[in-house]
C-alpha cells in the first residue's frame, strides 16, 4: 500500500507536544548549577565531585536504550511515549524534593550524607533519563522530515527557558531574601526552595504536554510506513543488542563530534563554582562553607541561566544560518564560539564582565541541542526512532563517564586544584569537536546537506 505523507504541525503544536522538556530542562538547570554546591556543602572535597556526579550518565548510560526500545515497541490508552513522560517526571519531582533534604533525612534515618546526596541525585538522573528520550523520539514520531530542524530548535528554546529558571532560581530567591548562607553541613534555603518550585514546575509542564498532544495510533504509523497494521516486525528486548551492530555511519561520525562536546560541557557543569570561587574570588579550594563560597554557587546558576538565555535566539537562528551555509558549518562554528567562551573566563577576571563568555557557550549549547539530532533524523527508521535515539545517547555518556573517573584526579594531581585550568581544557575540548565536524562529516558549504543525504543513503536497515 502506498505510504500516507505524516501532516505539517504547526508552532503552537510543536511547542504543546514539547513543553514536557521546559519542566526537564528546569530540573537539569537546578541541578547542573548547584549539584556541586550541594556536594561541597554537605562535605564533598573539589576533587571528588567529579566522581559523585559519575551517576548522571551512568544511568543515562543504562536506561535511555532501554527506555527507547520499550517506546518502540508498546502501546498503552495513553499513548507511545507519554507514559514514560509521566513516571519520569513523578520519580524526578520527588528527587528534587529530596536531594537538597539530605542532612535533614540523615536524622530520619541512619546513613551517611554524602551517599544519601548521591542516591537522590541517581533517582533524579534516573527519572530525568526515562522521561528525557521519549521527548526526543517524539520529534522523530510525529513531525514529517522536513520539519525535524524546526521541532528540535523550538525543544532548544524551551529547553533554554527551562533552564534559564533553573539557574536562575536560587539568585532570583537570595534577592528575594531568602539565605543563600547554610549551618554547617547543611544546605542554603534559597536552593532547597528552589527545586521545591522546580519539582512543581516539571508536574505541571509535563501534564501539560500529556493532555495537549494526540500521538499516533499503530495503525497511523503503519500507513506512514506504508504496510498494513499488525505486519510489522515485533522487536525482541534482544533485538536492542543486534541494533548496537547496525547504528548509521553518520551516527559514529557524529558521536566523535559528540564526545569531545559532552566532555567539555561536564567539565564546565562540575567545576564551574570551585574554579569561581578560587580564581575569581580568590578562596582556597578547602573553603566550601563561607558567604563568599556561596556568592560563587550563585554566580555559576547566574552564568549558566544567562548560556542558555542566550540559547534561545541562537536557536531562532539555526535553520536560517544552516541553510546558509551548512548543517555541519553551522555546528563547527557554534562549536568553536564555545571553546573560546570557556577558554576566555580564565583571563577575564572582572566576574561583572564574565557574561562574555557565555554569548559563546550559548550559541555552542543550542546547536547541540539541536543540530546533531537534525543531521541524524533522516539516517533512522520510524521503527527504530526511539531505541536508536536512545543509542545515540551513548556518545553523550560514555565522555561523562570518562571525565568523571579521571577528572578529579587531574584537577588535584596537575592543576592543584584549581579548577579554573580544567576549564580551560574544556574549552579546548569543543574547538577539537569542531575541528572534527568539519573534517570528518561529509561536505562543504550549502551542498554539504545534500552529501549527508550520500551518507544517509548509504545506511541499511
Amino acid at each position: 500500500m502506498a505510504k500516507k505523507i505524516k501532516p505539517n504541525l504547526t508552532i503552537a503544536q510543536i511547542i504543546n507536544m514539547s513543553m514536557g522538556f521546559l519542566g526537564i530542562q528546569m530540573a537539569f538547570g537546578l541541578q547542573n548549577g548547584n549539584a556541586s554546591r550541594i556536594l561541597a556543602n554537605l562535605g564533598a572535597d573539589v576533587h571528588q565531585l567529579s566522581w559523585f556526579w559519575l551517576v548522571a550518565p551512568i544511568t543515562g548510560l543504562i536506561v535511555q536504550p532501554i527506555i527507547g526500545h520499550m517506546g518502540d515497541n508498546t502501546w498503552s490508552p495513553l499513548g507511545r511515549r507519554k507514559p514514560y513522560f509521566l513516571i519520569g517526571a513523578v520519580l524526578c519531582a520527588i528527587g528534587l524534593v529530596l536531594l537538597p533534604n539530605a542532612a535533614s533525612v540523615t536524622h530520619l534515618i541512619a546513613a551517611n550524607v554524602l551517599l544519601l546526596a548521591v542516591i537522590f541525585l541517581a533517582m533524579m538522573d534516573f527519572s530525568v533519563n526515562i522521561a528525557m528520550e521519549p521527548f526526543r523520539a517524539l520529534v522523530g514520531d510525529m513531525l514529517p522530515k522536513h520539519q525535524g530542524t524546526l521541532g528540535f530548535s523550538i525543544q532548544t528554546i524551551l529547553i533554554g527557558i527551562g533552564a534559564v529558571i533553573g539557574s536562575e532560581m536560587p539568585n532570583w530567591l537570595t534577592k528575594m531574601g531568602v539565605s543563600n548562607v547554610a549551618a554547617e553541613g547543611y544546605v542554603a534555603n534559597n536552593v532547597i526552595y528552589a527545586f521545591y518550585i522546580g519539582a512543581a514546575v516539571l508536574i505541571a509542564s509535563i501534564l501539560y504536554t500529556i493532555f495537549t498532544t494526540r500521538e499516533y495510533s499503530p495503525k497511523e504509523f503503519a500507513e506512514f510506513e506504508g504496510r498494513e497494521e499488525g505486519t510489522e516486525h515485533r522487536s525482541k528486548f534482544s533485538d536492542m543488542f543486534k541494533d548496537f551492530a547496525t547504528i548509521p555511519p553518520l551516527m559514529k561520525k557524529l558521536g566523535a563530534v559528540q564526545f569531545f562536546s559532552w566532555f567539555a560541557l561536564f567539565t564546565m557543569w562540575v567545576f564551574t563554582t570551585s574554579a569561581l570561587a578560587t580564581h575569581h574570588f580568590g578562596l582556597s579550594p578547602e573553603d566550601t562553607q563561607s558567604a563568599e563560597f556561596n556568592k560563587a554557587g550563585d554566580l555559576t546558576g547566574h552564568l549558566f541561566g544567562l548560556y542558555n538565555l542566550f540559547a534561545i535566539p541562537f536557536a531562532f537562528l539555526l535553520t536560517p544560518i544552516a541553510k546558509a551555509i551548512g548543517k555541519k558549518q553551522t555546528h563547527a562554528l557554534a562549536l568553536l564560539s564555545g571553546g573560546l567562551g570557556l577558554i576566555s573566563m580564565f583571563f577575564i577576571k572582572d566576574t561583572g564582565m564574565l557574561w562574555i563568555s557565555m554569548i559563546g557557550l550559548g550559541f555552542a549549547w543550542a546547536s547541540i541541542l539541536a543540530m546533531p539530532y537534525a543531521m541524524l533524523i533522516d539516517a533512522i527508521p520510524q521503527r527504530k526512532m526511539g531505541v536508536y535515539m536512545g543509542i545515540f545517547n551513548f556518545f553523550i555518556v560514555i565522555p561523562q563517564i570518562f571525565n568523571g573517573i579521571f577528572g578529579g584526579p587531574i584537577v588535584k594531581n596537575l592543576f592543584g586544584n584549581m579548577s579554573i585550568d580544567y576549564i580551560v581544557v574544556g574549552g579546548f575540548c569543543l574547538v577539537i569537536a569542531a575541528a572534527v565536524t568539519m573534517f570528518l562529516i561529509k561536505g562543504e558549504g550549502k551542498d554539504s546537506d545534500k552529501e549527508l543525504e550520500e551518507e544517509i543513503q548509504q545506511v541499511h536497515f
